[in-house]
């Protein structure tokens, strides 16, 4: 099983730099409150930077990060006192710092460690780690509620490709995109969707990455397509799903929810199985780039696609949308 936002590994900028040995807060969307929100179903590109930077592999052998005690997934927030705010900026306070006392959250809490920089022949001090401070790629917008400029997407958070762990959020958009072809998923082999976002073309500022979703809010005068529809919750049966699987055009394809596993977390409260012939023969199922894509029932927006499997791409797991409610 893989989360569906598979443009990640398109590493923004290539900001997974080699350093060789060598949420503004908002007001919280109330489910009760919610009445009913318009179910998009959209690509967008999403850009995301990182609070601090991550550290996503350690070089192998005795080098300075290892000996000073970082770890993979570590977030390095302060070097020298001075706060980490790019990997460019860091490397920068690597060259004035030794040794460099940094401040780092691992685990939810923080911790002072100290690194010796070893200088190259090119006379660069270095630590022996990698780092990433930003990432971006290809999802599915949720749903927007007209009444508050507020925006849903993935139904799931966005991780580092290396470490699996949620990126630690700083601030993110949203971009216009487009998809200009499908990898076809199949048996043990995750399809995904590719397309193209414009890196200078903000539709919407995000203010949160969570486990259940990446939510922020449109730029005044968005114009997002379609009718708002009530939220409700997801039952074993027919749904439907809207997805953007070609161009710029959202089109419905028949599911099955065949299986209700409420509170499972994770961004499985449902298994789903794809039954419509046409959503089959393009994309063989579920694919990467779909996560985010709504799940309608009855007239109801219920949920969101999350997840596919591995063996069986036609097969996958949804969040319900009160779950993704309450993460927004």
């Amino acid at each position: 099983m893989i989360c569906l936002y598979g443009a990640w590994a398109k590493r923004f900028w290539a900001t997974a730099l080699a350093l060789l040995v060598c949420l503004a807060t908002a007001g919280a969307v109330n489910v009760n409150e919610t009445q009913s929100l318009i179910p998009v179903g959209h690509t967008v590109g999403i850009k995301l930077f990182s609070r601090g930077v991550m550290v996503v592999k350690l070089m192998d052998g005795d080098t300075p990060a290892r000996d000073g005690g970082l770890q993979t997934g570590d977030v390095i927030l302060q070097c020298g006192g001075k706060a980490v705010t790019s990997a460019e900026q860091f490397q920068d306070l690597l060259q004035v710092q030794s040794p460099a006392e940094l401040r780092v959250s691992r685990n939810g809490g923080e911790l002072t460690v100290q690194v010796e920089p070893e200088r190259n022949p090119e006379g660069v001090c270095q630590i022996g780690a990698w780092i990433r401070d930003s990432m971006a790629g290809i999802g599915t917008m949720t749903w927007y509620d007209p009444q508050t400029n507020r925006f849903g997407a993935l139904g799931h958070g966005i991780t580092d490709v290396d470490t699996a762990l949620l990126m630690p959020f700083q601030d993110g958009s949203i971009l216009p995109s487009t998809v200009k072809a499908v990898k076809k998923g199949e048996r043990g082999s995750a399809g995904e969707l590719r397309g193209d976002f414009d890196l200078t073309a903000d539709l919407g500022t995000l203010y949160a990455n969570t486990g259940r979703g990446v939510f922020g809010d449109l730029e005044p005068g968005a114009d997002i397509a379609g009718e708002p529809v009530p939220v409700g919750e997801p039952a074993k049966g027919q749904a439907e799903i809207l997805a953007n699987v070609r161009g710029d055009q959202v089109e419905s394809f028949g599911i099955e929810i065949v299986k209700l596993m409420p509170g499972s977390g994770d961004g499985r409260d449902m298994m789903i199985t794809v039954t419509d012939p046409a959503l089959l023969d393009l994309t063989g199922g579920i694919v990467q780039g779909m996560s985010g894509s709504p799940i309608l029932q009855d007239g109801k927006l219920v949920g969101a696609v999350t997840h596919v499997l591995l063996q069986d791409p036609s097969r996958g797991y949804g969040i319900s949308m009160e779950t993704m409610l309450e993460a927004a």
